[in-house]
């Protein structure tokens, strides 16, 4: 009997769902992104060889799994172009196992350029983006002047809406923020070079994911980043582009809502971010570098050290929530093992009031500062465990917060980084 899983992030993104995702890839029969883009990187380590995706989806990895990016996908031809020849160089098959949507929307030179400039114009302002162009290509699409995958293999449909569309932003490139507009017939050579070298790839995903269906077959959806950056649900403005909730697993593929059979809510055992925007557990003391070095917190795309603190139980609720999430994976759990005391934000408090809710805007997080729980720590070794009655009381306890505070089960631990250190009490797919 078929079985669709979504695997999605709790928290700011970097929960560890590229592991996850490759993990649960031994029982499904293809993989799908279903929203971001390269700016989002997902690391596997296999046998201590370490592998980091930013658009070619963690099933890749599992011989015999097809790779599918959906619509919700904001696509960069060049890096897209740039992980295949690497993966390819490492003996991976990926052309004949990935295809593309040829609805989703096309990462532009222009983005880039507006993106980046966006950013250096808001100065101490700015929302920490990685540059790459992704919220303007996501603009561009609402704005229904994007440029689609499709088109990069139509000549002259996409001489036509790219002369318009890049008029319009060479407008404000060169009047805006002063610098040189880019060239039209360079612009539409390297895009329908990129056309050319990714044709074999361009596919009506949605039909493809609906016949798999047919056939009996299992789908596992990918997200990117993590639930609290949604573009409406997250710590707004400070958020992606795009909806990194679970609702996106089917707007961004064409799968039915009741097509999706089990949500997976990936959640480290403290808290990370990477960028801008509130973060009322982050941590400025021994514990926060402590959390950092045994964690390795530094982004897989960017390799921007990423902020540290302990897990916010409010917030992931929420994110539990808005999900409609069925179990959690708890992820780097062997990171607290040298600490003597660890603590969880089971609420927020302004002045001498408390509450347990999630605010509705970035200004509302100014003045919150966190209620903690202490938890004694466990000072012994869980890295590599596989069996929960070995877990020490301690480190159970944990569980059993994250459980009751929630009201939601635990049905996976991450105990170390590599594909096999895990403690699975649930599979999804089963």
């Amino acid at each position: 009997m078929k079985k669709n899983v979504v695997v999605l992030g709790t928290q700011w993104g970097d929960e560890g769902k590229g592991k996850i995702v490759d993990l649960l890839t031994d029982k499904a029969d293809a993989v799908v992104r279903f929203q971001g883009g390269h700016n989002a990187g997902h690391t596997l380590i296999i046998n201590g060889h370490k592998t980091v995706l930013h658009l070619v989806p963690s099933g890749i990895l599992r011989e015999g799994v097809d790779c599918y990016i959906g619509n919700g996908v904001v696509v960069a031809p060049n890096a897209l172009l740039e992980e295949i020849k690497q993966l390819e160089t490492a003996g991976v098959d990926v052309k004949s196992r990935l295809k593309i949507s040829r609805a989703a929307p096309v990462i532009m030179p222009y983005h880039i350029i507006l993106d980046q400039q966006r950013e250096i114009a808001k100065g101490g302002k700015a929302i920490g983006t990685t540059g790459r162009g992704i919220g303007p290509a996501y603009e561009d699409k609402v704005a229904r002047r994007g440029i689609r995958f499709g088109d990069l293999f139509e000549p002259e449909r996409l001489k036509e809406k790219l002369s318009e569309t890049l008029s319009y932003h060479n407008f404000v490139i060169e009047h805006y923020f002063n610098q040189s507009p880019l060239d039209f017939d360079e612009v539409y050579a390297q895009a329908l070079n990129y056309g050319e070298q990714l044709k074999m790839t361009s596919a009506d995903v949605t039909a493809d994911l609906h016949n798999l269906q047919e056939q009996g077959k299992s789908i596992l959806l990918e997200g990117a980043q993590g639930s609290l950056l949604d573009i409406d649900h997250g710590t707004y403005p400070f958020v992606t582009s795009s909806n990194t909730t679970a609702g996106a697993a089917s707007t961004g593929t064409g799968l039915g809502v009741t097509d999706i059979n089990y949500v997976l809510g990936i959640t480290k055992a403290y808290t990370t971010r990477v960028g801008s925007g509130p973060f009322p557990t982050e941590l400025f003391d021994d514990d926060g570098t402590m959390l950092a070095k045994n964690g390795v917190e530094f982004g897989a795309t960017t390799g921007r050290p990423r902020r540290c603190g302990w897990l916010d139980l409010v917030a992931l609720k929420r994110a539990i929530q808005m999900n409609g999430v069925t179990g959690i994976c708890v992820t780097k759990l062997d990171v607290l093992d040298t600490f003597e005391q660890i603590k969880v934000c089971t609420a927020y408090k302004v002045g001498d009031k408390e509450f347990n809710h999630f605010p509705a805007s970035a200004e509302a997080w100014e003045n919150i500062q966190p209620v903690y729980e202490c938890l004694e720590g466990w000072m012994s070794q869980t890295k590599g465990m596989t069996d929960i009655a070995k877990l020490p009381p301690q480190a159970q306890k944990l569980i059993d917060k994250i459980e009751n505070y929630t009201g939601c089960p635990v049905h996976m631990i991450s105990t170390g980084p590599d594909r096999n250190e895990n403690i699975v009490i649930h599979n999804p797919f089963v």
